[in-house]
């Protein structure tokens, strides 16, 4: 089954899809770069559903990434649809250690997410901004005092306890 075939399988379920996909992609039966291509023309759910397989996949294995995926999730983080902003934030959160030189277009994306009215969409940029102030890079002289003043503006604590541990865990 192709990836197209498996998106227009309406005896599949969406969540079951992503499932299916992530598999393929950890056994490398599915090239990323292929999945990448797909998703790139498909509509927003799909898109959506495919970056989620990427979550799932580099969440287990970060290696599976490369720098393909990580500018195609940088980029995504502009889209308009929540989920696909939330799902490419939690991809450069479990990705971000292998491109610290990549970090700048995607920290300044993921900035931007922090004022979304939607609280998955927040909750993921604060993720990945908290793995990427982790990494002790020389960008925490701007994302340090950024995610300080962040988690004073956050009213969700779930959101505000995401920045207050990364900025503790830096200051050790």
């Amino acid at each position: 089954m192709t990836i197209e075939e498996l998106f227009k399988d309406k005896a599949t379920k969406a969540k079951e899809k992503t499932e299916i996909v992530s598999k393929w992609i950890i056994d490398t039966s599915l090239p990323i770069d292929e999945l990448i291509a797909f998703a790139e023309k498909a509509k927003d759910p799909v898109k959506g559903s495919c970056i989620e397989a990427i979550e799932y996949a580099t969440k287990q294995n970060p290696t599976l990434a490369d720098e393909t995926v990580f500018g195609f999730v940088t980029n995504t983080l502009t889209e308009k649809a929540p989920r696909i902003k939330w799902e490419s934030a939690k991809v450069i959160g479990n990705t971000a250690h292998l491109f610290t030189e990549n970090l700048d277009k995607a920290i300044s994306n993921l900035l931007a997410n922090t004022d979304h009215e939607g609280t998955v969409v927040r909750w993921s940029a604060a993720f990945a901004l908290g793995e990427i102030l982790k990494l002790k890079t020389s960008h925490n002289t701007t994302l340090l005092p950024a995610l300080e003043d962040l988690s004073e503006k956050e009213e969700k604590n779930s959101i505000k306890k995401i920045y207050l541990d990364a900025v503790k865990k830096t200051k050790k």
